[in-house]
């Protein structure tokens, strides 16, 4: 054999060690980004644990007996966008979980606006309205008060 026929199977090789590699620093890298947010990962774990306590309380007719299938989900999507917007207020007083918070508080709105819809009397224009001011205004203002590196 050839000095150039010996290589592409030492390059295949290297290219496998290399791809290992990668998803070694990958998974390492998310459970430290998990890690240093603990914000995050408490109000996707509050989030799934409001769902699943009104969920029991629906099975077992915990709770009003006016509540329905449909009510019951609109329930857990204001829980959880309160949630999430919870944790974008803790992100903005404890300065040691400060990170960005648009995402959150945007989604969180949109949660929060879909639940309530069907939990008040108001109807989806008036909330859905609302909701984009509100957004519109976290934008505009987190775009005001920037911190310019």
């Amino acid at each position: 054999m050839t000095q150039p026929e010996r290589e592409p199977f030492h390059h295949h090789r290297d290219e496998k060690e290399e791809e290992k590699q990668d998803e070694k620093r990958n998974e390492k890298e998310w459970d430290e980004k998990w890690r240093r947010d603990p914000v995050n990962a408490g109000s996707w774990a509050t989030i799934f644990i409001w769902a699943g306590l009104v969920l029991l309380g629906e099975t077992t007719h915990w709770g009003p007996d006016t509540f329905s299938w449909w009510r019951t989900w609109s329930l857990i999507m204001a829980g959880a966008g309160a949630i999430l917007l919870l944790g974008a207020i803790i992100r903005l007083i404890m300065p040691a979980y400060r990170r960005r918070i648009m995402g959150n508080v945007i989604l969180g709105m949109v949660f929060l606006g879909v639940g309530m819809s069907d939990l008040t009397t108001w109807s989806w224009e008036t909330i859905g309205a609302i909701v984009l001011i509100v957004i519109g205004a976290s934008i505009f203002l987190g775009g005001m008060f920037r911190r310019r590196r």
